[in-house]
C-alpha cells in the first residue's frame, strides 16, 4: 500500500509539469458565399487562410512531408467548412490512391484520406474527427482520453455532416461541411484546438500539421494547432432529431421446438441538444437486429471472454461511461445490458429493453457529466425479471490533461410473481478514478477503488489498481499494481477473475535506424506475477521480446515465454468437457509467440498470431489469424481462421479445434453495400451464416436486410435461422 501511495505522488508530481509547445495557428474567415461540397475549388476559398509545410510522422518525424498538404478553413452562420489539397510527388499523373472499400467509417493505415480533428473545450482529451478519402467516402469519430492509443478513437458516433472529393492530375482536392448543431461547444468561443494529418499510400506516408512525435499515436491530442474564428461564435440553435424504425422479421427455432414467427416491430431514438454542450438521448423499445455477428474465437481459457459491445445506442460517448477501470475490471460494461448469450451457437441474443435514457456532456470547460438509465423486458423463456440499470458518472479536469472520475452503477431487479427470484434484488458499484495525462504525454496513468454492494456478500468486496507508464523516443515503460477481493462483484461489469494480488511490469528499448527497410525495432521485457492469501503464488509469467516495424508498415514481433500456473479448481484444458486436470496441480511452461502485421497497401494482406510449445501437462500449436484480398475499391474477401492442437498427457484427451470464418465485405457504392459472414466453430459444434445488406438512402438513413442461420457443424442439421427487414430514418426538427 505504501508502494501504491507513493506511486500515486509521483504520478500527482508529472502531472503538474508544463511544457511548453509552440501551436501553429490558422484564421478561419467568415464567408457570405455559398460553398457547394463537390471537390471543386471555387471563389469562396480564394481568400481563405491556408496552412501547408505538413511535418511527417512516419516512417521518421524529423523532416517536412514528401506529399505536400496545403488546408484552408471558412465559416458561416450554419457551417465550418474545410478544404485540403493533397499533392502527390509525381505530377501530371493521375493517382493510384488506396482504400479497402466505399463504405462509411473507414480507418486503418492503408487508407488516403485527410482528417480534421477538433477539440472545442481545448482540453486535449475530447475531440470530434472527420475525415474523407479520395473517393468522397466519410468518417467521423469521437477521440477520448487524449488519444493515447488507437482504441481511443471510437468511430460508432454518427452524425449528419457533408464531404466529398475529387481526383486530379498530380493532386486530389477534399471538401467537408460541418454544421455546427453537429459539434459541442461554448457559446462565444473564439480559438478551437484542431488537428489536420493525412494518410498516403504513397510511402507509405503519415504526415500532420503540428508536429508529432512517432512514438506517440497521430491522433494524440497533446499535439495540435489553433483555429481562430474572425468573430465569437454564437449559440448554434435547437439541436433535435429523431431515428424512427419499424422492421418486418420471420423466425424458425427448431433447436427447441419453437414454431415459425412472424412479426413487426417499431421504436426509434430521440437525440435532444441541452444547451451548446449536453445532450439527451432517448430510446423506446430499441432493435439491434442489423449488428454484425462477433467474431468466434477458440475458447481455451479458464476465466470469461469479453466480447466488445456493438450496439449503436451504447456505443456513443461510450468512454464516459465504459472508460473506468481497466481491460479486465471494469465496473460497467454495456453488454450486461439486454443480451443474454446463446451456448450452443455462441451468438449473443436479445433480452428486449423498453425504454432507455442517457444525459452526457459538458457543464463548462472542467467538468462532464453522465447519466444512463435502462428498463429490460421481464422474459420467461429464460426466467428473468424486468430489470433496471442506472448509472451516474462525473469527471473533473485536472492540470493540463488529467482528470478526476466518480462513478455510480446500480442494477435493480423488480419482484415478479410469474418468476422465481433470486434471494436478492440488486447489486451496486462505486468507484473513484484518477487520470493521469502529462501535457508531453510521456506519463500516463490510472489509479482506481471500486466497491460493489451486494446482499450476503460483505468484506472484501473491493479493487484497487495503480499503473503508471512513461514513454520517450528511446524507451517505455509500465509498472501496475492491483488487488481484487474475493466478493468483488460487478454485475453489470466485467471482472475477468477475483480473489488476487497482481503486480506486472513492461520495459521496451527502441531504436530508429536512418536507412534501410526497417523504420524501428528493439528488445523488451515483460512480467507478470498473481496470487492470493489462500494459495501463495498462483501465476506468474516472463516474457523476452523482440519487434520490428519495416517503412511498408509491416509490423513483427517474437515472443519468448516461461510461464507458471497453479488450478486452484479442476480445469478441462480443452474445454470440451473432457477429464479436467486436479485441483491442485501445478505447470510450468514453455512456449514461442509471434505476431504478423503485414502491409495493408497490398492486394493481399495478413494477420497472424501463433504460439508453439508445452501446455499444461502436455503441448500446443496454434496459429490464427486473417488473410485479406482487397479488390480496389469493390471491397474486400477476407478469411479468418484458427487452428488449435491440444495433445496431453494420459488419461487426459487431446483435442483439434478448428475456426473458419470466411467473410465477404463488397460496397457497390458509397451508398450500398453486402456482407456475408460465415464461421465453422467445431468447438461448440456450430456453422454461423449472417448476411446484411445495407442501403444508406439518406444522410445517417438506413433500409437493412438481414439473414442469420446457425448449423450443428457435425450433421449440418438447422438449429434456427431468421430475416429481418428494418428501415430506420434520421429526421431533423
Amino acid at each position: 500500500m505504501k508502494f501504491l501511495v507513493s506511486l500515486i505522488a509521483l504520478s500527482l508530481t508529472c502531472s503538474t509539469v508544463v511544457f511548453s509547445q509552440i501551436h501553429d495557428t490558422i484564421i478561419v474567415k467568415q464567408t457570405s458565399i455559398a460553398i457547394k461540397i463537390d471537390g471543386v475549388i471555387d471563389e469562396a476559398w480564394e481568400n481563405a487562410d491556408h496552412v501547408k509545410d505538413f511535418w511527417q510522422y512516419f516512417p521518421m518525424d524529423t523532416s517536412r512531408a514528401w506529399n505536400p498538404t496545403e488546408v484552408r478553413m471558412l465559416y458561416d452562420d450554419n457551417f465550418i467548412y474545410y478544404l485540403a489539397i493533397a499533392k502527390t510527388r509525381i505530377p501530371d499523373v493521375m493517382g493510384s490512391y488506396v482504400t479497402p472499400s466505399l463504405r462509411r467509417d473507414f480507418r486503418g493505415e492503408a487508407n488516403d484520406a485527410v482528417t480534421l480533428t477538433l477539440d472545442p473545450f481545448q482540453d486535449e482529451t475530447n475531440a470530434f474527427q472527420f475525415g474523407v478519402n479520395p473517393f468522397g467516402v466519410q468518417r467521423e469519430g469521437l477521440l477520448t482520453n487524449g488519444g493515447n492509443v488507437s482504441a481511443d478513437l471510437d468511430q460508432a458516433w454518427d452524425n449528419r455532416w457533408f464531404a466529398d472529393a475529387k481526383q486530379y492530375k498530380g493532386y486530389w482536392v477534399a471538401e467537408m461541411a460541418i454544421p455546427f448543431k453537429t459539434i459541442r461547444y461554448k457559446e462565444g468561443s473564439t480559438n478551437w484546438y484542431a488537428k489536420f494529418y493525412r494518410i498516403s499510400s504513397d510511402g507509405p506516408e503519415r504526415s500532420s500539421w503540428g508536429r508529432v512525435p512517432r512514438q506517440y499515436p497521430i491522433i494524440n491530442l497533446a499535439y495540435h494547432g489553433v483555429i481562430t474564428f474572425e468573430k465569437p461564435l454564437r449559440k448554434p440553435g435547437a439541436n433535435i432529431a429523431l431515428i424512427p424504425y419499424a422492421l418486418s422479421n420471420y423466425s424458425e427455432d427448431r433447436r427447441n421446438g419453437y414454431s415459425n414467427k412472424r412479426g413487426l416491430n417499431y421504436g426509434g431514438d430521440a437525440k435532444i441538444a441541452i444547451g451548446s454542450a449536453l445532450n439527451l438521448d432517448l430510446t423506446v423499445n430499441p432493435d439491434f437486429s442489423q449488428v454484425e455477428v462477433d467474431q468466434q474465437i477458440t475458447n481455451l481459457d479458464r476465466f470469461e471472454i469479453f466480447f466488445p459491445e456493438r450496439r449503436q445506442f451504447f456505443l456513443e460517448n461510450a468512454d464516459l461511461f465504459g472508460g473506468f477501470g481497466d481491460e479486465t475490471l471494469r465496473p460497467f460494461f454495456s453488454r450486461r445490458i439486454g443480451v443474454a448469450r446463446d451456448a450452443s451457437t455462441g451468438q449473443n441474443v436479445q433480452n428486449p429493453i423498453y425504454t432507455g435514457a442517457r444525459l452526457s456532456g459538458r457543464l463548462d470547460n472542467n467538468w462532464r457529466v453522465g447519466l444512463l438509465s435502462m428498463q429490460t423486458a421481464r422474459d420467461l423463456d429464460i426466467g428473468q425479471a424486468s430489470i433496471n440499470y442506472t448509472v451516474g458518472v462525473a469527471q473533473r479536469k485536472l492540470f493540463a490533461r488529467s482528470n478526476l472520475g466518480l462513478i455510480a452503477v446500480n442494477k435493480q431487479v423488480f419482484p415478479d410473481a410469474k418468476l422465481e427470484n433470486p434471494a436478492y434484488n440488486h447489486n451496486r458499484v462505486l468507484g473513484l478514478e484518477y487520470n493521469l495525462a502529462s501535457s508531453d504525454n510521456k506519463w500516463n496513468g490510472k489509479f482506481f477503488h471500486h466497491r460493489s454492494f451486494t446482499p450476503d456478500l460483505s468484506g472484501k468486496n473491493g479493487v484497487t489498481s495503480a499503473n503508471v507508464f512513461y514513454n520517450n523516443l528511446k524507451y517505455d515503460f509500465k509498472l501496475t499494481l492491483q488487488d481484487v477481493g474475493a466478493n468483488y462483484n460487478p454485475e453489470v461489469g466485467f471482472a475477468r477473475r477475483r480473489d488476487f494480488q497482481r503486480a506486472a511490469g513492461i520495459l521496451h528499448w527502441k531504436f530508429y535506424p536512418k536507412a534501410g527497410p526497417l523504420q524501428g525495432h528493439g528488445p523488451g521485457f515483460e512480467f507478470e506475477i498473481l496470487g492470493n492469501q489462500q494459495y501463495g503464488l498462483t501465476d506468474w509469467g516472463l516474457n523476452a521480446l523482440y519487434s520490428f516495424r519495416f517503412r511498408s508498415s509491416t509490423l513483427l514481433d517474437f515472443r519468448l515465454r516461461r510461464d507458471f500456473v497453479y488450478l486452484f479448481a479442476a480445469f478441462d484444458p480443452t474445454n470440451s468437457g473432457a477429464t479436467p486436470l486436479p485441483q491442485g496441480s501445478s505447470y510450468t511452461n514453455n512456449l514461442f509467440r509471434f505476431n504478423l502485421l503485414s502491409d495493408a497497401r497490398k492486394l493481399v494482406y495478413v494477420e497472424l498470431s501463433g504460439r508453439f510449445g508445452q501446455y499444461f501437462n502436455g503441448s500446443r500449436s496454434n496459429l490464427e489469424g486473417v488473410i485479406n484480398y482487397r479488390m480496389n475499391t469493390f471491397g474486400i474477401l477476407g478469411l479468418n481462421f484458427s487452428y488449435n492442437r491440444v495433445q496431453l498427457a494420459e488419461p487426459y484427451a487431446d483435442a483439434n479445434f478448428i475456426l473458419i470464418g470466411p467473410k465477404i465485405d463488397l460496397s457497390f457504392s458509397r451508398s450500398l453495400f453486402w456482407t456475408t459472414f460465415i464461421q465453422y466453430n467445431n468447438q461448440i459444434n456450430n456453422v454461423n451464416i449472417n448476411s446484411r445488406l445495407q442501403w444508406r438512402f439518406r444522410p445517417v438513413s438506413d433500409i437493412f436486410l438481414v439473414y442469420t442461420d446457425n448449423y450443428y457443424s457435425d450433421t449440418y442439421v438447422n438449429k434456427n435461422r431468421a430475416l429481418v427487414l428494418k428501415c430506420t430514418y434520421w429526421l431533423n426538427l
